[in-house]
């Protein structure tokens, strides 16, 4: 089963009993379908870049909570209901991509693959010997060619 994570953004003035009622609604969704609630987070009261007009006036202000579940593939389409919620201004459902779970998660092969992508030497080495080479170039930067050249314009100019 994949990972999911629900965020659920619900009008400022919502009492957190009400909001826990929704959030326990969508926990027994995803028990019932033999998923599993990995995690949950609130965020508190947030400040929203922008305004979001509902039918009762716009909202500047929401209160964010985040749950991380493991569900079936075609969970999306199962929560339809929480568009006619009143109690909520936004909710977003965001699949997480090459995670492992499980024994998967644990295998001491993985571990070892990832060390052998790093370099052998030093990799603080490469960027040093960079930022020597920026130096060097602002040093030929500043050549008198140019002063020459305002010089000669100057004194056309004044012939003229």
């Amino acid at each position: 089963m994949p990972l999911y994570d629900c965020v659920l953004l619900f009008k400022p003035h919502v009492q957190k009993e009400l909001s826990m009622d929704l959030i326990r609604r969508v926990g027994k969704h995803v028990c019932s379908r033999n998923g599993v609630l990995t995690e949950m987070k609130s965020f508190g009261t947030v400040q929203l870049g922008y305004g979001i007009r509902k039918l009762d006036g716009r909202y500047y202000q929401g209160q964010l909570m985040q749950m991380t579940m493991m569900a079936t593939p075609n969970f999306n389409k199962e929560l339809h209901y929480l568009n006619k919620e009143d109690r909520l201004l936004r909710w977003l459902l965001v699949k997480h991509r090459d995670t492992k779970h499980g024994l998967e998660f644990l295998s001491e092969e993985d571990g070892n693959l990832e060390l052998s992508k790093l370099p052998r030497g030093n990799i603080f080495n490469d960027v040093d010997e960079e930022e020597d080479d920026d130096e060097d170039e602002d040093e030929d930067d500043d050549d008198d060619d140019d002063d020459d050249e305002y010089d000669e314009n100057q004194e056309n100019s004044g012939e003229h």
